[in-house]
């Protein structure tokens, strides 16, 4: 959209007509204090004194009316608005850590008729909620014997999609390390001056590797401002036939470390026996950690006061010529 910032700069276009129409009352009491470009060419066309021919004198007078009206033009500020594009309010800082233990294999949730295992069950439902997370930074840690950092924040949340999707069971070991999980994310939300920190742990075990204990990790998140909500996933029957085959205790939830690991740092404990209440669990985090809307807009602008600027002073070495031909 075309407008003028200072519009009213337009009232200044009578001023060489004003000054010549009231100059001859105030000559002869003191010389002019106001100098108006071009005046001697307006008054050879009304019929001053001037060695100009009229018909010279006419064209003087409707190429100094232009100059004055492309510099007034210029003054205006005339610009070009672009269309309004949304400012998202600065979001959060969001780390999700997915446990990739051996015990994740665990053949216990239902879709649509088919039989999921625990991390394609986690995989379905976070891809929705990563894509919910506008306007937050998102980053990705992934644990099993050990953490490892998959994807450091950032606002892509397709790629952090991308390598959810390729996370597999086993990569980082067989046993669970939620303390390292814990540390290794407070590290990388260390790093940001963002006040709204978060964690979003989901684990089907409990702690068993790892140097990190989990309430020393939650103590000192809960010193950074980190808040971590624990999401305990699994359905009922403790290790189930999986895990007694693998000898894998770390299927064994641990509720009442996640729970206090949540409670420690103002956050929340969540149970999902089935993809249903997981899926509910992750709209719940979207309602106590909500993604920020937009805050206003903006408008690019785009400056024009050059052109009229130009187109004058081109003018203006016209009205030179022509007077140093006279």
């Amino acid at each position: 959209m075309f407008e003028f910032d200072w519009l009213w700069a337009f009232l200044l276009l009578p001023l060489p007509w004003l000054v010549r129409r009231y100059s001859k009352q105030v000559k002869a009491q003191e010389p002019m204090a106001l100098q108006v470009p071009f005046l001697a060419e307006i008054a050879a066309a009304q019929g001053g004194q001037d060695p100009v021919s009229a018909v010279s004198g006419s064209r003087l007078w409707w190429l100094a009316c232009l100059i004055w009206f492309c510099l007034v033009t210029a003054a205006a500020k005339p610009q070009w608005l672009g269309e309004p594009i949304p400012q998202l309010q600065p979001g959060r800082e969001l780390m999700m850590a997915i446990d990739l233990s051996l015990s994740m294999k665990e053949r216990d949730f239902e879709f649509q008729g088919r039989t999921l295992d625990r991390l394609t069950a986690t995989k379905l439902v976070a891809q929705d909620f990563i894509e919910r997370r506008q306007g937050d930074r998102l980053g990705l840690v992934l644990f099993g014997e050990q953490a490892y950092l998959q994807a450091p924040l950032t606002y892509d949340r397709k790629t952090v999609q991308q390598l959810l999707l390729e996370a597999q069971i086993g990569l980082a070991g067989k046993n669970t390390a939620i303390g390292d999980a814990i540390g290794l994310s407070l590290k990388r939300l260390r790093e940001t001056e963002n006040p709204e920190k978060v964690l979003v742990l989901l684990t089907d075990g409990a702690n068993t590797a790892g140097a990190l204990e989990p309430l020393q990790a939650a103590n000192l998140a809960q010193q950074e401002g980190v808040r971590i909500y624990t999401i305990g996933i699994g359905g009922e029957g403790g290790r189930g036939l999986l895990g007694s085959l693998l000898g894998n205790r770390g299927s064994d939830l641990d509720e009442q470390t996640l729970t206090a690991i949540a409670e420690a740092t103002g956050g929340t404990y969540y149970r999902a026996r089935d993809i249903d209440e997981l899926a509910e669990i992750y709209q719940q985090l979207d309602q106590v950690e909500p993604v920020e809307r937009d805050a206003g807009f903006y408008r690019p602008v785009s400056s024009l006061f050059h052109w009229p600027l130009a187109l004058g002073l081109a003018l203006m070495i016209l009205l030179a010529l022509i007077k140093g031909r006279s």
